[in-house]
């Protein structure tokens, strides 16, 4: 038999447990469905140091589950489950999830977006010690080292340009010899004396050192695409920038979207196109992409939440 929810929360980024906080300190009794990655991105990150409140910085998983204590507190009910279908045409909202069916009266999406990753050996092995998909995030890691960018958009441009204020050196790899980005973002990479260019080229192995369980990234195999050879390159940095996937796949044909997939909020609102549905998080923010500003939005899908319910009795 299904369940019914006041406010179901979906995801539990800092998006997803900020709403929790706010909703559960509301009397709203929230439900936050955890899915497949609790805590979100930050638990594959290793120190934050730009999330206001810690001085001397924090681990990504750290501050997680802080977060969701705190949200536990308040009295919000966390769910190790994944919302796997949804039907938000029909009103009380439908949920199901790969444990039972639920439903909401009110539902804060927060599933965030995923950074694409090439599919090569040691990625995974060294994301977060030394391979990262947020130069804003932890370009202050690469203070004069040497690092590499993957990507030939205006966000590859973007995150060199900004890793030049760190590093020493920066390098792009493309696979092609054009860019996709604007010729203006590509100048800019080019007048700047600390980066570099890689083409025709593709990163087929990053690989390190593990010592006493410390995992450092000290290289990356390159290949060109045109002669086949593949060399060994050192860096202290790889970071990806080949783009971002909004998890927003089990919301198609019901929420508006963009053409990339992030959800369509009403400008200055977390409202989307289905009153009583509410956007906070990087799902909806292709943008800033930062804790701190899923947080922020979080607060913002909470508020919007209670007063839409309050409205709506």
């Amino acid at each position: 038999m299904a369940r019914n929810v006041k406010v179901a929360i979906i995801g539990s980024g800092p998006a997803g447990l900020t709403a929790a906080i706010y909703t559960s300190r509301a009397n709203l009794q929230p439900v936050l469905f955890e899915g497949m990655q609790p805590g979100g991105q930050l638990t594959i990150t290793t120190e934050v140091e730009n999330f206001p409140g810690f001085e001397h910085g924090i681990m990504g998983p750290e501050l997680m589950n802080i977060t969701k204590k705190q949200a536990q507190r308040f009295g919000t009910e966390i769910l190790s489950e994944s919302i796997e279908k949804v039907d938000l045409k029909q009103y009380p909202f439908y949920l199901k999830s790969n444990k039972e069916e639920y439903y909401a009266n009110s539902v804060i999406v927060a599933t965030g977006a995923t950074a694409k990753l090439l599919d090569v050996p040691g990625v995974n092995e060294y994301m977060g010690f030394g391979i990262s998909a947020c130069a804003t995030c932890d370009g202050f890691f690469f203070r004069n080292l040497r690092v590499v960018v993957v990507g030939g958009g205006d966000s590859a441009m973007e995150e060199a340009t900004f890793l030049s204020k760190f590093a020493s050196e920066v390098y792009i790899v493309h696979r092609r010899d054009q860019f996709r980005a604007s010729k203006i973002m590509v100048d800019k990479a080019k007048n700047n004396p600390k980066i570099k260019f890689i083409l025709n080229s593709t990163i087929t192995e990053a690989y390190g050192t593990n010592e006493n369980g410390i995992k450092k990234l000290t290289g990356v195999k390159i290949k060109n695409l045109v002669t086949g050879e593949e060399t060994q390159f050192p860096t202290d940095g790889l970071f990806f920038a080949i783009g971002h996937k909004p998890n927003t796949e089990i919301f198609v044909g019901q929420l508006d979207m963009d053409e990339t997939g992030y959800l369509v909020v009403e400008p200055g609102t977390t409202k989307t196109n289905i009153p009583g549905v509410f956007a906070a998080g990087d799902v909806a923010d292709k943008k800033y992409r930062q804790a701190i500003t899923a947080a922020g939005s979080g607060c913002m899908a909470a508020i919007d939440a209670e007063r839409w319910l309050e409205e709506h009795n």
